[in-house]
Formats: C-alpha cells, structure tokens, sequence
C-alpha cells in the first residue's frame, strides 16, 4: 500500500470476503521515505474508512535498523528489516521484548502502485488477490 485511499479499499473489499484478513504492508523501504509516523496515520486512516476489518500492518524498514527502532517505539508491531543489516540482531531482541515480529523478508505481495485502483480493471485484480486468485 501506498496511500490511505489504497489501504482504505483493501479493507473494505477484504471485509467483504469471508476470510481471515489481510496483510497492509508498506511499499519497500517505506520507513525510510515516509516513516512511522506516516504509516500508523496511513492505518488510522483505513482503520476508520472499514472499522473491524482483521488485518495486520508490515513496515518495510529495507536495511535501516534505527528506523525499524523507532517504529517499534511508535507502537508498530510487525516489521520487515534486512538480516543482513549489522544492527539486526539489537533490533531482534527488541523485538522480542515487545512481542513484535521481525520479518527478515517482505511477504508476498500486490503492489498496488502499479493499479489503477479508479478504475473497475484495477480494482477487480485487486478483489481477485485478496479472494485467492491473484
């Protein structure tokens, strides 16, 4: 997801479904770009536009172990940081004292930039995805 709008209709076409929810995750290396603070008020957002939708919310901190710090200091709970990175193991731990998860890898994923979510096509690729199809 990119925008509060992308991650708005991903919830409200996942409440749809009859599924276990889905996963918000942010572009790649979003954290660096636009940071937490953007991210939770990106979910806050969504949130808002389908209350009680089951979902869970990645950051893409790429190879940036501070970054990935101060997510977990804002309240974020799943993140994805490059194990390569040399701060990794310090942020693991962190990690684990705030029963986070730290992702070594970015899920799979739609990347809902490349859509044109305004247009019916863009949407129903979309509507495929979150049904299984994608």
């Amino acid at each position: 997801m990119h925008d509060a709008a992308g991650a708005s209709l991903v919830l409200r076409l996942s409440g749809s479904l009859s599924g276990p929810g889905v996963t918000l995750l942010s572009a790649p290396g979003a954290a660096a770009t636009l940071g937490a603070p953007w991210f939770l008020a990106i979910l806050a957002a969504a949130r808002a536009a389908a209350p009680g939708v089951p979902h869970d919310a990645v950051l893409d901190c790429a190879a940036a172990p501070g970054l990935a710090l101060t997510a977990l200091r804002a309240g974020l709970r799943d993140l994805v940081l490059d194990p390569r990175c040399p701060g990794f193991a310090a942020v693991a731990s962190a990690a684990g004292e705030l029963s986070a998860r730290l992702r070594p890898a970015r899920p799979v994923s739609l990347d809902l930039g490349r859509l044109d979510l305004t247009r019916a096509g863009g949407r129903a690729r979309l509507a495929a995805w979150l049904a299984g199809a994608g």
